[in-house]
Parts: structure tokens; C-alpha cells; sequence
């Protein structure tokens, strides 16, 4: 199964701060969840939904735009087999299903930026492991998403 990058298509949701841009979901996990059931509950609640978490990208440090607070966010990609009609930030978010490309210009934060390019190598580099002549469309449901916790 051969994956190159312009058929790849990553869901991004609008910040609920008008012409802050687009991000990947993202939010805090719980004492009582795991780092993995907070990242698939941040996607439904944010850009609704749902689907398969996957391995983790990685572990990025960054501050808060806001104040000087320092956090850490954990990058994961969801591999999406629903969308849901309705869902609690449906109000207040977009979510839009973009290429990689137009994700690199769109997305505000640098290291879900750098986040992106991870996941584009894995998925072009499994893809590639794989050595068949089949390319792989990834439509909606079935594409992917990152989501953040932080």
C-alpha cells in the first residue's frame, strides 16, 4: 500500500479565539483517564469525532501564548471512523477537513506543525514498507487527525 502525501487529508477545527487560525483538537486529560482516552474524548468534544487512537508522535514543550506558563503536549494521530452530527463545541468550532499542505499554512502552532511532519513521514513511510502498487485514499471517515493534550 503506497500513502503519498497529497492524498493524505487531516481534520483541523477552528480556536474558539476569532482569527487565531486552526488547530488540531487539544486540551487536558484527567487524573482518573488515561493520556490515550483523553486525546479520543478532547476529539469528540471538540471536533467531533470519533475514532482509533494511534501510536503516539511524540512529547513537545511550549508556552502559553497567554502568560508564561510552560506545558507539555503529547501528539497523537486519530484515525477517524465516525463523524457525529452534533457534539459540544459544535457551536463554537468549525472542523474542516484540509490537505497536508494547506495544514502547514494554516496551523498556528509550531509544534503541532512539526507534529504533522511526523505523522506525513510515518504514513508515507509505512505506506512505502509495504511495496505494493495500490495507492491509498484516505477519505473521510478513514482519514486522520491529530490531537494534542497538553
Amino acid at each position: 500500500m503506497v500513502v503519498i502525501e497529497e492524498e493524505i487529508e487531516v481534520l483541523v477545527i477552528t480556536s474558539q479565539r476569532k482569527g487565531k487560525g486552526m488547530l488540531f483538537p487539544k486540551g487536558g486529560w484527567e487524573i482518573d483517564e488515561s493520556i490515550e482516552a483523553a486525546a479520543l474524548r478532547e476529539t469528540i468534544e471538540e471536533a467531533g469525532v470519533v475514532g482509533d487512537v494511534q501510536n503516539k508522535l511524540g512529547k513537545w514543550n511550549f508556552k502559553s501564548k497567554n502568560n508564561d506558563t510552560c506545558y507539555e503536549g503529547h501528539m497523537f494521530p486519530l484515525l477517524v471512523k465516525e463523524q457525529l452530527d452534533l457534539w459540544p463545541e459544535k457551536d463554537v468550532r468549525q472542523r474542516i477537513w484540509i490537505s497536508v499542505r494547506e495544514a502547514r499554512k494554516v496551523c498556528q502552532y509550531w509544534w503541532m506543525q512539526e507534529a504533522l511532519e511526523l505523522l506525513v513521514n510515518r504514513l508515507c513511510s509505512q505506506g512505502n514498507e509495504a511495496k505494493t502498487d495500490q495507492v491509498v485514499h484516505l477519505a473521510r471517515p478513514g482519514n486522520i487527525t491529530l490531537v494534542a493534550n497538553a
